[in-house]
């Protein structure tokens, strides 16, 4: 039976979008297949790869949180080490702080759980040239984000909801399709919000987390999707996660085919 679900414009209320979620993981699932025949990869091509995403997904995650440095310059910054002029230095702590929280993603892929040592220093590694104090550690103050009403949890009440969340995710059963896993690991920690900054960041490694452990290639969010994504990923705070999902499925539909495309240069001969 397939699952459907409409979307509808908040100001209109005309119908957008129907959904056959069924039919989109099918067609993410065949793409992974086509994906599987390029396997196994030889050194300099995973290590081209790991490159190329660490340029694309620093610069894309960045960029969503309001970040002035381009996909070059972001290039330049973590490559050559230089400080691109007349921007912010904290645009530049963040692309080398993205950039050492995305090697880790590489050692925690290996893990068969994530615990909450590797959520803190996922976020500290981000964090800490920014604020050393504040990395790595709970916020102890509330937050609100720019232009939306979402409430938060005190930070009273984050100790307890981590470790639920993390219990959840550990726990995710292999009957859930691995893009619906990333897309509720995503939307649950960006809605428990628990630390002073970085959320969206540590959302979106926690999600290519998820994806990786599933053989799938990192899927980026595109800037100029940024209006959208936050539309539906604070949907999930009310509980309605479909939406994201959804959104998160297209992309990764878009990213398996870029990323067929790329195996397909680097294997010529």
């Amino acid at each position: 039976m397939s699952i459907y679900y409409f979307t509808f414009d908040m100001v209109s209320c005309d119908l957008v979008r129907f959904v056959d979620m069924n039919n989109l993981f099918e067609k993410i699932t065949n793409n992974q297949k086509e994906i599987e025949k390029y396997k196994p990869f030889d050194k300099e091509i995973l290590k081209q790869l790991k490159e190329y995403y660490r340029i694309s997904f620093t610069y894309t995650s960045n960029a969503l949180e309001g970040n002035s440095l381009t996909e070059s310059e972001t290039k330049i910054v973590l490559e050559d080490g230089i400080t691109i002029g007349g921007k912010p230095i904290r645009d530049h702590q963040e692309a080398l702080g993205h950039s050492e929280a995305y090697d880790l993603l590489y050692t925690l892929v290996q893990k068969n759980t994530i615990d909450e040592h590797y959520i803190m220093e996922l976020h500290r590694l981000f964090y800490y040239r920014i604020d050393i104090k504040n990395a790595g550690t709970y916020r102890k103050v509330g937050v609100i984000v720019t232009g939306r009403d979402t409430v938060f949890p005190a930070p009273k009440e984050l100790p307890s909801l981590m470790n639920s969340f993390i219990t959840e995710i550990n726990s995710f059963k292999k009957e859930i399709h691995p893009v619906e896993c990333a897309a509720l690991v995503h939307s649950k920690f960006v809605n428990i919000h628990p630390f002073i900054d970085g959320n969206g960041r540590c959302a979106r490694l926690l999600m290519n987390l998820f994806l990786f452990k599933n053989n799938y290639p990192i899927t980026i969010i595109p800037p100029i999707k940024r209006g959208e994504y936050l539309d539906v990923v604070y949907q999930g705070n009310n509980g309605d996660f479909k939406p994201f999902i959804h959104f998160l499925a297209e992309l990764v539909y878009e990213s398996q085919k870029d990323y067929v495309r790329l195996l397909k240069n680097l294997q010529k001969k």
